[in-house]
């Protein structure tokens, strides 16, 4: 029996056929009870009396009651439990016959674990030592009935006694407030760093709710001033959860952002926050927020997977159902080849004249339509559709492609596609949101395992899905430019997140090649879209082909002239490539040079060392100095971009006709985190 591990009796025999128990029992626990316990002289059993039947059984132990220690008849005196239970853990440290439960100890110095709300504290490791029995023995029947009738009695007295003395102890403790900051090993040393208090931010029983956008200053200047004041709030971005916009205007009457709410009470937009911070008024309306729980009317935080508009089906979904159930697919040798899962032109027009009822010319036209819709392609690619049993098409998720594309998600998506324009913008927004949330102030680091949780980013996903089968055709110049740039810094995030950061050569073809997404009915993979769509099909470095060949659908798409601007706004989730942006069509050429400049400021994009007379430069300069120019048209090409104490050093090197001297960076291919 161990009672909150201060008294322990620890049984050699224990023997329950008879009404004998056979136990090992120091005396002084028998002191001690006799001395603190009135249950345990009502029954006439006195330590005399033990001694004597003990060593009349037994013959040796007779007197042990005599050998004690002075002390502890001293403690027993005084009726001291605590000093008795700490001097029979002291004398019984003698090694037993028998086991010996052992524990390993921690360091002294590591914290303790503190126990949960509504729970006593724990014991120490020093009180859970088993104690060791005295090697003599001997048979006490009284005794064995007395702990079978009394041990709950015994149990919940000792327990009592103990827990106010252990309760005493750790309030006096807690007092103290000890708290390790170093712990000091060997061959090891843990620093803790404490959180001072006044970096941990008021602890709001409500709620601060505010409403915003993607690329808003005001909303970004309210979203610092809450971090910097350490508030925990909740934002609800209307270009990510279009569903609010009908309860801002609700709530406010109109659909401006940011507009702050406290708990369900309208605060205003960033105006109204600096007039209250300044006049000292937000500081008493967070103190009342602080103690009163917000209610159910206040604004509702985003709910990840709940509130996504649904997808409006296309009108030739039905039509396409049906002859994928009855078209028969095959796999048949063309052209020296085998081409798989693939049927005949005049089988899907005879398909269709069989469920619509229709004529010959209706079911060619209707076939045509699947084809302008991207549900089926031409095998070879050649035309779009025709009849005969000579020219064969399989249906989009047959493609060889498909398996590399990770927009698809086991079917095409039958949904009616969405503009190209407005699916370019949503884009924009959702990652633009995602960079405010989970980025750096600088942009050139992200939080993955963030972005990954979120439910803009769950979005997002479903967003690209819409892109199997959108029309690119109807895009302007600077609308193509910015989706594609958009695309490809969103694909870098996702690949990222989904294959993880290429960690060689070898694996950094798997991550620009092989991952690729399905758009307008067609792969596209980081590599396709910075050489074959944004460079206008070029060869990338060390490579010997161009991405596109002729007759590859996807050349429509490709841009006529390439515009160095463009390595600038393109981020592959590596250190040394510029920060993560993402453009809006209207204002993508600003845009673009305005990170430019914002990159050229950057140490390891360059640097000038007057004295040497040399240029550092990033190593994609040299990579791809065919779409920059020679070196001096390339120094000529930067100075433009450059502040004003680059540009001035810059400009001094290259008038003064001496020799200048260009050294590329090293490429940091590390993750962006």
């Amino acid at each position: 029996m161990l009672v909150n591990g201060r008294f322990g009796l620890s049984c050699q025999r224990f023997d329950c056929s008879g009404s004998e128990i056979i136990m090992s029992i120091p005396v002084e626990f028998v002191a001690a009870f006799e001395a603190t316990t009135p249950e345990y002289r009502e029954i006439g059993m006195e330590s005399g009396q033990i001694t004597e039947e003990s060593a009349t059984d037994s013959g040796e132990i007779a007197g042990t009651a005599d050998n004690l220690d002075p002390n502890l008849h001293a403690a027993d005196e005084r009726g001291d439990l605590n000093s008795v239970a700490d001097h029979f853990f002291e004398v019984s440290s003698e090694k037993a016959s028998g086991e010996v439960l052992q524990m390993i100890k921690p360091h002294s110095q590591l914290p303790q674990p503190e126990a949960p709300p509504g729970v006593s504290a724990l014991v120490s490791p020093r009180d859970l030592e088993r104690s060791k029995p005295m090697p003599e023995s001997f048979d006490v029947p009284a005794i064995g009935k007395f702990f079978r009738e009394k041990s709950s009695s015994l149990s919940s007295a000792i327990t009592r006694r103990i827990s106010s003395l252990r309760e005493s102890t750790d309030e006096e403790k807690a007092k103290a407030d000890f708290r390790v900051t170093e712990i000091d090993l060997s061959g090891l040393k843990v620093v803790v760093k404490l959180k001072p208090d006044e970096e941990q931010g008021p602890r709001l029983l409500g709620r601060v709710t505010f409403f915003s956008r993607s690329n808003c200053r005001d909303c970004t200047a309210v979203r610092s001033f809450l971090h910097e004041r350490r508030l925990d709030f909740v934002e609800i971005n209307i270009d990510v959860y279009p569903e609010r916009e009908k309860e801002l205007l609700e709530r406010t009457g109109n659909a401006i952002v940011p507009q702050v709410f406290l708990n369900e009470k309208f605060l205003g937009g960033l105006v109204a926050l600096n007039s209250l911070r300044n006049s000292g008024m937000l500081e008493k309306k967070l103190g009342e927020m602080m103690a009163v729980k917000c209610p159910d009317d206040a604004p509702s935080p985003p709910v990840y997977g709940f509130g996504e508009q649904e997808e409006q089906r296309d009108q030739m979904a039905d039509i396409v159902r049906v002859v994928r159930q009855k078209l028969p697919i095959q796999d048949r040798i063309m052209r020296m080849k085998i081409v798989k899962n693939c049927f005949a032109g005049g089988q899907l027009v005879e398909a269709v004249i069989h469920h619509l009822d229709c004529g010959r010319h209706k079911a060619i036209e209707i076939g045509k339509q699947l084809a302008r819709r991207h549900f089926i392609h031409h095998v070879f690619g050649e035309n779009e559709f025709e009849n005969g049993n000579k020219q064969f098409y399989r249906f989009l998720e047959h493609e060889p492609f498909i398996p590399k594309c990770y927009n698809f998600r086991g079917s095409t998506n039958d949904s009616e596609p969405r503009a190209s324009a407005a699916m370019g913008l949503r884009l924009s927004k959702i990652m633009s949101a995602i960079l405010e949330k989970f980025a750096s102030e600088d942009r050139r680091r992200l939080d993955y395992v963030g972005i990954t949780n979120s439910e803009e980013f769950r979005r997002y996903i479903n967003l690209v899905q819409n892109l199997q089968r959108v029309n690119l055709g109807t895009l302007s110049a600077d609308e193509l430019l910015a989706f594609f740039l958009n695309l490809y810094n969103a694909m870098a995030i996702h690949a990222v997140i989904r294959i993880g950061h290429p960690g060689g050569m070898i694996d950094r073809r798997a991550f620009f090649a092989d991952f690729q997404y399905l758009v307008g009915g067609y792969p596209y993979s980081l590599s396709a879209i910075k050489e074959g769509i944004l460079r206008g099909n070029k060869r990338a470095p060390f490579t010997l082909v161009k991405p596109f060949f002729n007759g590859d659908k996807r050349l429509e798409m490709a841009l006529p002239k390439v515009n160095p601007l463009i390595h600038f706004g393109l981020c592959n989730a590596t250190r040394s490539s510029p920060a993560a942006k993402f453009f809006s069509p209207e204002n993508v050429e600003s845009e673009l040079k305005h990170v430019t400049r914002e990159f050229f400021r950057r140490d390891d994009a360059m640097q000038v060392d007057l004295s040497k007379r040399i240029v550092y430069l990033n190593r994609t300069m040299k990579w791809y100095s065919a779409d920059f120019g020679q070196q001096k048209e390339i120094l000529k090409w930067i100075v433009s971009y450059l502040d004003a104490t680059k540009a001035g050093l810059l400009t001094h090197l290259l008038s003064d006709g001496g020799p200048v001297n260009v050294v590329h960076y090293n490429f940091d291919w590390s993750l962006n985190a």
